[in-house]
């Protein structure tokens, strides 16, 4: 398709980035091609909430431990943190991705691979 000129009375004000409203995890946005989550971290921690998992970490410049285990349940995560609880003891961990080496679970994980370029 062309692209169209609008006529000065059908210009429309651009938003800032942050005003432009995210459609949720998964969704599609009436009129525009599927909208599909992308491969990163928080967003294939995001589909295995509610798993078992166990998170490796390292704490640099730290005296008392230098590297950490957390096991958990998933419960959150965003682009810059992890929460976890732990099942037995109510506990919550909020968990800095900063410090993360990597996770592992006790079973199949869910996992949505990214389309190929040209592809959607």
């Amino acid at each position: 398709m062309g692209q169209q000129l609008l006529e000065p009375q059908q210009q429309t004000k651009m938003l800032s980035p942050q005003a432009v409203p995210m459609p949720p995890s998964g969704a599609t946005i009436p009129g525009t091609r599927d909208f599909v989550e992308e491969s990163y971290v928080e967003n294939i921690l995001r589909l295995n909430r509610g798993k078992m998992a166990t998170v490796y970490m390292t704490f640099e410049n730290n005296s008392e431990w230098n590297a950490k285990v957390f096991r958990g349940t998933i419960e959150a995560a965003g682009r810059d943190h992890l929460i976890i609880s732990d099942p037995e003891t109510g506990e919550r961990h909020l968990l800095l991705m900063v410090n993360l080496d990597y996770i592992t679970f006790d079973g199949p994980i869910e996992y949505i691979a990214p389309p190929l370029p040209g592809q959607f």
